[in-house]
Formats: C-alpha cells, structure tokens, sequence
C-alpha cells in the first residue's frame, strides 16, 4: 500500500466518524479507499459511488484547500454512481 494512501486512510477516519452508505476513493496511480458503515480501509471493494482524482486533487480535497463539489464541477474529481451517496461523503469532508 502506497504512503498516500495510508496517510489518507488515517485523516479520513478521523473526518468520518460513520457513514451511512459505500463510497470508494480512487486515487490515480496510489490505489483506492473504501468508505462504509465498518469504517476507512484500504481497498477496491464495490460501492455505491466511486470517486476518481488525481493525487494532488486529493491531497487538496483532504486538507481542506478544495472543496469536493467545486473540485468535481471543474471536472478534477470525477465521480460514477449514486450522487446522493457523494453528497453525503462530501458533506462529511467539507
């Protein structure tokens, strides 16, 4: 698992304290995150929604200088699924 990755899985735990659904980030070249009712792991599991940025999109969504809506409205974070499950998430991101 990539250092990325695993630093993520740590902030969004702290972030998300649970999660009524399953979104999955998608972090090009690093690997994927997994967001459920069990918590954040490392992970390529199916879910409701799927987000795909690259890393500095990411970096950016995590620390709070991006917004998650602003990023996927100027297309850096793109999304396939449920869009009201990436409210949700990113109601617990902002």
């Amino acid at each position: 698992m990539s250092e990325i990755i695993t630093a993520a899985v740590g902030v969004l735990s702290e972030k998300i304290k649970s999660f009524d659904g399953t979104a999955k980030f998608m972090v090009e070249g690093e690997g994927g995150i997994v967001i459920d009712a069990d918590g954040v792991r490392a992970g390529d599991d199916d879910t409701d929604v799927t987000l795909s940025a690259d890393v500095e999109t990411f970096q950016a969504i995590l620390d709070g200088s991006l917004n998650p809506t602003t990023a996927f409205m100027t297309g850096k974070l793109s999304m396939d699924g449920d869009m009201a499950t990436a409210i949700k998430l990113g109601a617990e991101l902002s």
